[in-house]
């Protein structure tokens, strides 16, 4: 099958990159997390977006001549619809904006556009640089592109508008992955790590960090290549999910605010690559 040699070939890929790995303590605290429920995900689902609506989870899942594009049932996991990204596409996140949904594409600079009740293609928007992750803020669209930098852009045209640089402490937070808006807060996945960044859309100023650790333990997961990769935000009923590349499982769960320094009695740590490069080599296949 065309996915499982993809597969391998990003197995190679991500076991070559994190052989160098450095412990790295974030400026700030840490809250962690209560799973509340656990539902099936496709194990097959290579997560590159995902956002819920209308009582359903709509997911983006990349690969080239696997993408696609899909509404599902939360509770048991069923396909309810499904749509097959044309060949070419390495689709990546996916929001929504109105009636419609756009789903980006990784290196193809396009976004294609679909109507969402009935998942019919509409039209692209073009856009320079990779496309990663995509949400919105009720007025913007808002892109990251794996560095620091999150873009917003006019939803209607796709314009640039401004950019913010996500800084903890000053220092720049790259691999900026699949996003979600909440509670005013943009909340992003870091690409091979465990955690989520709460950014201040205004500032680029990292206010906070999820620690997942363990949600799913990676001695369970499939490759290195399934990494936690999904949030989703039921604004309705004020529910979280979360899963990952090729995980099995949605968790739904309750972020537990860290504790102040000084009654931390066990400080959370986490390890991330060094050096991570933006895209792999020449002679390796797709990793995204």
């Amino acid at each position: 099958m065309r996915l499982s040699s993809q597969i391998r070939v990003l197995l190679a890929f991500a076991l070559a990159v994190l052989t160098v790995t450095l412990a790295a303590t974030p400026a700030l605290a840490q809250d962690t997390y209560q799973i509340l429920h656990t539902y099936p995900h496709d194990a097959q689902a290579f997560t590159q977006g995902l956002i819920f609506l209308d009582g359903h989870l709509y997911e983006s899942t990349g690969i080239k001549g696997q993408s696609s594009l899909r509404v599902e049932d939360v509770e048991t996991g069923k396909i309810d619809q499904f749509l097959e990204v044309p060949d070419k596409y390495f689709a990546e996140g996916l929001t929504n904006w109105g009636s419609t949904l756009i789903q980006l594409t990784w290196q193809s600079h396009v976004a294609l556009v679909y109507d969402r009740s009935t998942l019919r293609f509409l039209r692209t928007f073009s856009y320079p640089g990779e496309g990663w992750g995509l949400t919105q803020d009720g007025k913007d669209l808002i892109l990251s592109d794996g560095t620091a930098s999150l873009r917003f852009l006019d939803p209607e045209t796709f314009k640039e508008l401004r950019r913010i640089t996500v800084k903890d402490h000053g220092k720049p937070v790259s691999q900026l992955n699949e996003l979600e808006f909440i509670h005013g807060e943009i909340y992003s996945n870091i690409w091979y790590s465990d955690r989520i960044a709460r950014i201040s859309p205004a500032t680029g100023r990292v206010l906070g960090w999820i620690d997942l650790t363990g949600l799913y333990p990676k001695a369970d997961r499939s490759s290195p290549g399934a990494v936690l990769n999904g949030i989703a935000y039921d604004s309705v009923h004020d529910r979280l999910f979360v899963t990952g590349k090729l995980w099995p499982k949605l968790f739904e769960i309750k972020v537990i605010p860290a504790l102040p320094a000084s009654k931390a009695t066990n400080p959370n740590r986490a390890t991330k690559p060094a050096n991570l490069p933006t895209r792999e080599p020449a002679s390796a296949g797709p990793t995204r």
